[in-house]
């Protein structure tokens, strides 16, 4: 599963440095234009990755992952095969918005992953296979505006197509799906969305953890389809797609070097806790992003807060496995994920008016404002809950 998120990851992300590059080529339109266009193609995506990633959970539940995870890989690879063709804005759009039926792939292999992980492991675990995707995101954008410079965007739309065609059946043959049973409940039991959705509204720090999926992906995606055009600004128009794919691949490193410790150190000391950290120290860190002059500054600061940012991942979804029944996990997976992707869709539309409106450093500015609040509000709620962070600990 690791090389299989390694590879996903890094077909996804290479298109990022050059996407909003690729919709400038599609006619003669503004800067204005393309900035709000970006937004909007990136963000669709999303929109049907939120309504359908919850109906991907419960099906997974029943039916296992597995096959749910092949499905993915080829409808991914079929979509961005067909990008490479298109000859307007709309026609990409619309492939952008039907490749989100497909975009739950790395979210359902943690899920896959977390149900057959002992509890006491379970940050470990998923830190290190977050390590494959985050390779692939740190490759990823380095490799593709690299293949975009030399062999143009819709050729590296065409390979990269094959690439998660491999996949699929990378998947298909070389994984094999078990359930674990709970140390503590030798009963299997099923559970009625209804009771899913009670159990989540029934844990406030629960159902909090979820929206912070939310908002670190609002965060995380304000500054993405803006940022080979903020590069472009402080660097310079020459080879912007490898630049760009430069700035994108420091935060997979910092992603890359830490998640696992970052994991491990949530095992040991509380998840809740340590997520409220990062949440600080990622805000410290995205606020000077508004204000560099030069590409060594941007990297530097995209480092950090994929390590800060990055760290979140892990923590979030170890806490789940623990707040959760292993017979509902796929199911409340499936909800946080939909979060997540809501958080996506809401993230670059809101980066690109911002940044249309007030310019790249307000975009910066609101961010690390959204992720210092976010921090507040854990910290309130720990003190208002404890008993549900230690509980769960």
């Amino acid at each position: 599963m690791w090389f299989a998120n390694f590879f996903i990851a890094g077909s996804i992300t290479m298109v990022q440095p050059f996407l909003s590059l690729y919709i400038d080529t599609l006619g003669d339109f503004s800067t204005e234009y393309v900035q709000t266009w970006s937004g909007f193609i990136f963000s669709i995506t999303f929109v049907s990755a939120f309504l359908f990633s919850p109906i991907w959970g419960r099906v997974g539940d029943r039916i296992g992952r597995k096959p749910i995870l092949v499905v993915f890989a080829f409808g991914l690879g079929l979509s961005v095969l067909l990008m490479g063709f298109v000859t307007s804005i709309w026609q990409l759009f619309f492939l952008r918005l039907f490749m989100g039926i497909f975009t739950g792939f790395i979210s359902l292999s943690q899920a896959l992953i977390s149900t057959q992980t002992s509890r006491r492991t379970a940050g470990k675990v998923l830190g290190t296979l977050q390590t494959g995707s985050i390779t692939g995101t740190l490759m990823g954008p380095l490799l593709g505006g690299v293949l975009a410079d030399l062999f143009g965007y819709q050729s590296t739309f065409r390979w990269l197509s094959l690439v998660l065609f491999i996949s699929s059946f990378l998947v298909l043959f070389g994984i094999k799906e078990v359930t674990l049973q709970e140390e503590d409940s030798d009963i299997h039991t099923y559970y009625t969305s209804r009771q899913v959705l009670l159990h989540i509204l029934r844990q406030p720090v629960l159902l909090l953890i979820m929206l912070m999926s939310m908002i670190v992906q609002i965060a995380n995606f304000s500054i993405q389809p803006i940022l080979p055009l903020f590069v472009g600004e402080i660097h310079g128009s020459i080879n912007v797609a490898f630049f760009s794919g430069l700035a994108f691949s420091a935060s997979g490193l910092g992603n890359l070097l830490f998640s696992r410790q970052i994991g491990r150190l949530g095992d040991k000391h509380g998840y809740i806790k340590l997520l409220t950290l990062m949440l600080i120290l990622a805000a410290f860190v995205y606020f000077p992003g508004g204000f560099v002059t030069a590409l060594w500054q941007l990297v530097i600061l995209r480092f950090l807060m994929g390590i800060f940012i990055g760290g979140v991942i892990p923590l979030r979804i170890a806490y789940i496995r623990q707040a959760a029944p292993i017979e509902m996990q796929g199911e409340v997976l499936g909800y946080n994920t939909s979060l997540r992707f809501f958080g996506n869709m809401i993230g670059p539309m809101l980066g690109a008016t911002i940044s249309a409106s007030f310019g790249y450093s307000a975009v910066f500015l609101s961010t690390a404002t959204l992720l210092l609040v976010s921090a507040l509000i854990m910290i309130y709620a720990i003190k208002r809950h404890p008993e549900y962070v230690i509980n769960n600990l």
